[in-house]
């Protein structure tokens, strides 16, 4: 699973415009459960990064922010799937839990809007608010059973969000970002945090490096999807 989370690094203070893309890696360990429907089985995993690596089929991960005087917006866009193995109880004394697949294919578009409240020579305070899209395909099965099942899962959730930014010289700043959405209309709670350290290495590059904490908890009809994910990131912000 991914979720969208701004990694962008300091941008220049003061007036004026600024532009910046971040490719970026999360090599996050997942723990949590899915349920694709109706009479599916409950997979519960809990893997590690590395253990997700031998499991990955594809990911994807950019952020953007463009930033005029006061008025801040960020973008976010991200893409996952995996095939990830786990356990199910069988209420069986005998044989409690037996073996069982789960796979998650995710898409997510985040867009945010926001006010620097506060803007100072060493740090700045964004306030932002705005929505994050989520496209989601949960599959179970469970072999020694025969039982598997599927469905597709697409919403859009508020999102709060503040991003603190700390100048500690030309070259090194820190970014703490956390935001929470959800509240029932869509998801039931979805939030994150998150810290970077930022390294300016040319005069528009710099090189973030941090961890990342994410939460989402979605429930529509038959369809559960509960996830916490957590660990590092890596990425490189090129600014214009």
């Amino acid at each position: 699973m991914a979720i969208t989370y701004p990694v962008q690094a300091a941008e220049e203070d003061g007036r004026g415009t600024t532009v910046q893309i971040t490719p970026y890696v999360w090599a996050t360990g997942f723990g949590g459960t899915l349920r694709p429907g109706p009479g599916a089985p409950t997979v519960h995993v809990d893997k590690s990064f590395g253990e997700l690596m031998e499991d990955v089929d594809a990911a994807f991960f950019v952020s953007g922010l463009v930033k005029h005087d006061r008025l801040v917006v960020v973008a976010d866009l991200t893409h996952s799937a995996s095939s990830r193995e786990g356990l199910v109880p069988t209420g069986n004394p005998a044989l409690p839990f037996v073996p069982a697949e789960g796979k998650l294919s995710q898409t997510s578009a985040t867009a945010l809007i926001g006010y620097r409240a506060v803007e100072q020579e060493g740090a700045s305070l964004d306030v932002l608010v705005g929505g994050r899209a989520w496209w989601i395909r949960p599959k179970a099965a469970v072999p020694l059973l025969n039982v598997s099942a599927s469905a597709k899962a697409s919403f859009v959730d508020p999102v709060f969000a503040t991003r603190l930014n700390i100048k500690a010289s030309p070259r090194l700043s820190f970014l703490l970002y956390g935001d929470i959405g959800g509240f029932g209309p869509a998801s039931e709670v979805t939030g994150q945090a998150a810290a970077t350290a930022n390294l300016r290495v040319a005069k528009n590059i710099w090189l973030s490096g941090g961890y990342r904490y994410l939460y989402v908890d979605y429930k529509s009809g038959n369809v559960r999807t509960s996830a916490a994910l957590a660990g590092p990131l890596l990425g490189a912000t090129v600014a214009f």
